[in-house]
């Protein structure tokens, strides 16, 4: 009896709440340069066993395009963290972003955790250690039953607890929870993602390197292609172009090594 009543605890406190936890995550783009980090604050917004990843500009993006039908899209494809969850079916799905249209792609590899007996206390969370294989790298998680959500950032899920940090074995990306919030508004605003596999990911990723821009489209329906700096100097967009993709080349270490985008 106490087992059961405690289950239905857990379910309670589960499922019938709102709960949004911030994760500082950190990650290098360039694996030639170990000192140049990234550090965004991202959000899981959690709800009814779903949750949806993604940085604080996302979110605000969506909320701005739920509200006037307008939102910003980044540029480059092998930098978003957009994840979208369904522990109940299971479903775990990146949204990718290019041009203004949303492409859902299926997350198919199994998470296969190894639960070892290591705990530690990590902020006011007691945490135990977790390890998997991911997209070509080796994590280390900590979670805590404390937080009974078997969910994590990005991908990450499947543990008896929330994982409250996570790194890759080559310290290359992290993410570490810094913030709790009961409440919080969780709403999709990418709900009709076209469905693609990582062949069609790839393919998109390489029609951005070739034309950043998108001059051709505009070019074929005859508009005409400016840039303009934000000092007021017009600039040949070729050469736009040509930075565009030297920044691409250089972001090299993409989360998913396994998909790493031969531009070349």
């Amino acid at each position: 009896m106490k087992f059961i009543i405690f289950f239905l605890g857990i379910s309670t406190f589960c499922f019938s709440q709102k709960f949004t936890f911030i994760y500082e995550t950190k990650y290098r783009l360039n694996s030639e340069k170990p000192d140049d980090v990234n550090s965004d604050n991202m959000i899981l917004d959690f709800k009814n066993n779903t949750s949806i990843f993604r940085d604080s500009q996302d979110k605000k993006s969506d909320s701005v395009k739920l509200n006037n039908g307008n939102r910003r899209y980044k540029m480059g494809i092998e930098t978003q963290f957009y994840i979208k969850k369904n522990l109940t079916q299971k479903r775990i799905e990146k949204v990718i972003t290019y041009l203004g249209t949303d492409y859902l792609l299926p997350i198919e590899e199994i998470l296969n955790w190894k639960i070892t007996s290591e705990q530690k206390m990590i902020g006011k969370y007691k945490s135990q250690k977790a390890e998997t294989n991911y997209g070509g790298r080796n994590w280390i998680a900590w979670f805590t039953t404390e937080l009974p959500f078997s969910d994590g950032p990005y991908v990450f899920n499947g543990l008896p607890g929330l994982i409250v940090s996570i790194q890759d074995s080559n310290n290359e990306y992290s993410f570490n929870l810094i913030e709790v919030k009961k409440g919080g508004n969780i709403f999709d605003a990418r709900t009709k993602p076209i469905k693609i596999d990582w062949e069609k990911y790839e393919t998109l990723a390489k029609s951005f390197f070739n034309d950043p821009y998108d001059i051709n489209t505009k070019v074929a329906m005859g508009k005409t292609v400016t840039f303009t700096s934000p000092n007021g100097i017009a600039m040949d967009i070729s050469v736009k172009t040509k930075e565009m993709q030297k920044n691409i080349l250089q972001e090299n270490n993409p989360i998913e090594l396994n998909h790493k985008i031969n531009y070349k």
